[in-house]
């Protein structure tokens, strides 16, 4: 698609239902290589970043079946351990495979990420949580190579800085590593909760969940699960704010009010109804006109 026509002026009514959380489902889908038993997903969305990182996971030798809205992943004959450059680039959530590598398998090559719009991120922290745990890492020719001949321990690591991916990498490697994990100042968005919500149905005891400190039992091998992913928090925010400023009413299918709590105040103080319903979330702004408000962006859960 080249561009967008728009013809505004009309308020926006009925019905669309939100799609399931991308990063939410990329380090789930990453978390099936941890088991030999099947892991099926449902409220998965149809986006192309799911699609790379199915790709990078069938090439590992996971067998996925896709369907609508749905995977099942069986990571049971994994026969390669190497996420390459040619689909690492083209998606930074492929560094989310090195965790579950190495812990389950006690090796791993993985590609550096290629350049970013909008900065650079360094895998610095997954690097040193890893270390902790154990492991072996070099580079080498652009690749992090990590080796564990004799599995991951558990280890108490504090992050120097909240980092979503490098608390998803260290929760993955922690659910195989033996002993006790303990992560603190880990990131705390819905994503990772829902990440741990996953691990504990594949039979991984964690406490702390949605704390900035998590403490994970390492198991000797996970079960079969089912997880509905979370739906995605900033689209159901992006459309209740389209809502808001053309005075429409709309339910939200599949919206949760919890997961936009914070950005629920703003447009409730600038005069917006939200309100759970048996389907999702209805926002509606039928009268009167918005009232301007203060906004401080933070981070999760600011």
């Amino acid at each position: 698609m080249q561009k967008l026509k728009i013809r505004g002026g009309q308020p926006l009514d009925g019905e669309v239902r939100v799609s399931g959380a991308k990063n939410a489902a990329l380090p789930i889908l990453s978390a099936a290589l941890l088991s030999g038993e099947p892991l099926a997903l449902s409220n998965v969305p149809a986006l192309n970043d799911i699609g790379t990182m199915l790709k990078l996971l069938q090439q590992m030798g996971v067998a996925a079946t896709r369907g609508d809205n749905t995977v099942t992943l069986d990571a049971r004959t994994v026969s390669e351990k190497v996420a390459p450059y040619e689909l690492v680039k083209t998606m930074r959530a492929s560094i989310l495979v090195l965790g579950p590598l190495v812990a389950r398998f006690g090796e791993a090559r993985v590609s550096l990420p290629g350049g970013c719009a909008i900065g650079a991120r360094p895998v610095d922290l997954h690097i040193a949580g890893l270390k902790a745990m154990g492991a072996e890492i070099d580079i080498d020719g652009g690749y992090l190579i990590a080796r564990a001949p004799a599995g991951l321990r558990g280890a108490r690591y504090t992050f120097p800085k909240v980092s979503v991916g490098a608390t998803e990498n260290l929760m993955m490697a922690a659910a195989l590593a033996k002993g006790t994990t303990v992560l603190d100042n880990a990131a705390r968005e819905p994503e990772i909760t829902d990440l741990a919500h996953c691990l504990a149905a594949l039979g991984v005891p964690i406490d702390g969940i949605g704390t900035e400190t998590l403490t994970i039992e390492g198991v000797e091998a996970l079960r079969a699960a089912e997880h509905s992913v979370i739906p995605d928090r900033i689209e159901t925010g992006t459309y209740a704010m389209a809502v808001a400023m053309t005075a429409g009413d709309v339910e939200l299918l599949g919206g949760r009010l919890d997961l936009i709590e914070t950005a629920a105040q703003s447009l409730r103080a600038a005069g917006v109804s939200l309100e759970p319903t048996p389907r999702g979330l209805r926002v509606q702004r039928t009268n009167g006109v918005l009232r301007g408000v203060d906004v401080m962006t933070e981070p999760y859960p600011g």
